[in-house]
């Protein structure tokens, strides 16, 4: 009879080791698994996933008109060109993720099912120890020379919803975006959707197709632009026959310019952007409609995120009678809908509640430096991706103003320049630490309030790094500057500390 070896009960299961452990399958984890084998080969790597697919945002959420809030040429990678409509569908995005898998071998890097649990540090062998649950309850064990934190910056388990008074007694259905009931019928109901941000403006013009009627009641307006769901200059580069490479470059360098010129008007005339935006929707809603009350923002252009709506479908829904806006407080659910602070009421069998997310930190991982639990809000960051006090490790955060890939793609060129340094050096470990000129500087939140206003980040700025008054010492969420300065930083210079 054969033998079968089995752990001794309580004993750790052996560790698998990696050069390079990724946490995560999504957008970020997908494009730094590529640049590891593109720029690092011969390194061993994994990427770690906690759901059945890669994915990541994309797969999380499946309410009705799932799309990007950016454009493909930007938020797709820069290696892999972008064919489509330049606001995606789900659907579409998570066929170019699997594209980019299949056509460079990463499928067999990739381990779905596995939670990361904890994550331990110990310098007296330079590794981090991973522990990750698989789906049958087991655990993996992983220990790796450099962690590569590419998780996103929300809990993907469950969104954020407010305590309103009487919500136990509302007789319909209440459903979050982050976790859509996949049998909800709303054919011929009526609809409320609690929002106004970009999954609000989705959610409203896809359900109105087949709702009864689809109200938008927002606590405060949002700034939104329209335009077609195309780009002019790549459908013409394509009819003279330009390959996708050139067109995708091209295309992703105009949006980018016209990006650029849109956000420093906002700051240098915010007033007539402010009125160009309105002016949009006015020219769908017509004159007579109450702009002022339902359009017209307390915060000037960009200081919030401002959601594109392709095709003006959102104004067309309104305009049809499809849908409508109100702007009012809730004083408390009943059990037909909503009472507003108004007196006004609102009937629903169904609301939904699309009021934002958990942000989280590091994917709700344990994380200790040589046995002590990391307080990632006391670290410092440089330049948001590595931070004081933590050994090898970097962490993908996006851009507030750009697609978040624009970054990704950076951090993942930093990544792989550090990894070689360290290789060429003899180096086994690198962290960030302030320089001696840095030690008075004053520290900040990761992100400055006055320049970005967001509700998720004024509930949840307090668990992020610190950031500096100098450009090495932040994240700057500027793509037009961190362009040129991220592949120039000198990994000689004093603040990497490597042993």
């Amino acid at each position: 009879m054969a033998e079968t070896m089995t752990l001794a009960e309580g004993a750790a299961p052996p560790a698998e080791h990696v050069d390079v452990l990724i946490v995560g399958a999504g957008i970020s984890g997908i494009g730094g698994a590529y640049h590891l084998q593109d720029q690092c080969p011969g390194r061993s790597f994994v990427v770690l996933e906690a759901q059945d697919g890669f994915g990541g945002t994309w797969r999380t959420h499946r309410y009705p008109g799932i799309r990007s809030d950016s454009d493909l040429y930007t938020f797709g990678y820069r290696f892999k060109p972008w064919v489509g409509p330049p606001i995606a569908t789900a659907e579409e995005i998570l066929k170019y993720m699997g594209e980019v898998i299949d056509e460079n071998g990463l499928g067999r890097f990739i381990r779905y099912g596995h939670r990361i649990r904890s994550a331990r540090w110990d310098s007296a062998t330079n590794l981090w120890t991973i522990e990750a649950v698989r789906k049958d309850g087991t655990t993996a064990r992983f220990t790796a020379n450099f962690l590569w934190m590419c998780q996103g910056y929300y809990r993907h388990e469950e969104g954020y919803t407010p305590e309103w008074p009487g919500m136990d007694r509302f007789r319909g259905r209440i459903a979050h975006p982050q976790t859509w009931p996949e049998e909800l019928d709303y054919r011929g109901r009526r609809v409320v959707v609690i929002g106004s941000g970009a999954t609000a403006a989705t959610i409203v013009p896809a359900m109105a197709n087949d709702a009864a009627h689809v109200t938008m009641l927002q606590r405060s307006p949002t700034f939104f632009r329209t335009g077609r769901n195309a780009i002019e200059i790549a459908d013409e580069l394509r009819m003279l026959g330009i390959n996708e490479e050139w067109i995708h470059e091209i295309v992703r360098r105009k949006i980018l310019f016209e990006q650029a010129r849109f956000i420093d008007r906002t700051h240098s005339e915010p007033e007539k952007v402010k009125q160009e935006l309105l002016d949009q929707v006015r020219a769908h809603l017509g004159q007579d409609y109450d702009v002022a009350t339902h359009f017209t923002p307390r915060y000037r252009p960009w200081q919030q995120r401002l959601a594109f709506i392709p095709d003006a479908d959102l104004f067309r829904g309104i305009a049809a009678g499809r849908a409508s806006v109100v702007t009012d407080e809730i004083e408390t659910f009943t059990e037909t809908g909503l009472l507003l602070k108004s007196g006004k009421t609102l009937e629903a069998d169904i609301i939904v509640t699309a009021t934002g997310f958990h942000l989280n930190v590091l994917g709700d991982i344990d994380v200790a430096i040589d046995g002590r639990p990391l307080v990632f809000g006391d670290t410092v960051t440089y330049r948001g991706m590595m931070f004081t006090g933590v050994p090898n490790m970097a962490w993908v955060f996006g851009y507030i103003r750009a697609a978040w890939t624009l970054r990704a793609d950076m951090v993942a060129d930093f990544v792989c320049r550090l990894l070689d340094r360290m290789e060429a050096t003899g180096a086994k470990r690198v962290e960030v630490a302030l320089r001696p000129e840095d030690h008075n500087m004053p520290l900040g939140p990761w992100i400055d309030p006055e320049e970005f206003s967001s509700g998720y980040v004024a509930r949840g700025n307090h668990l992020l790094p610190k950031r500096g008054d100098k450009p090495e010492w932040q994240h700057a969420h500027d793509y037009w500057a961190e362009k040129d300065a991220i592949p120039a930083i000198d990994l000689a210079d004093p603040a990497f500390v490597y042993r």
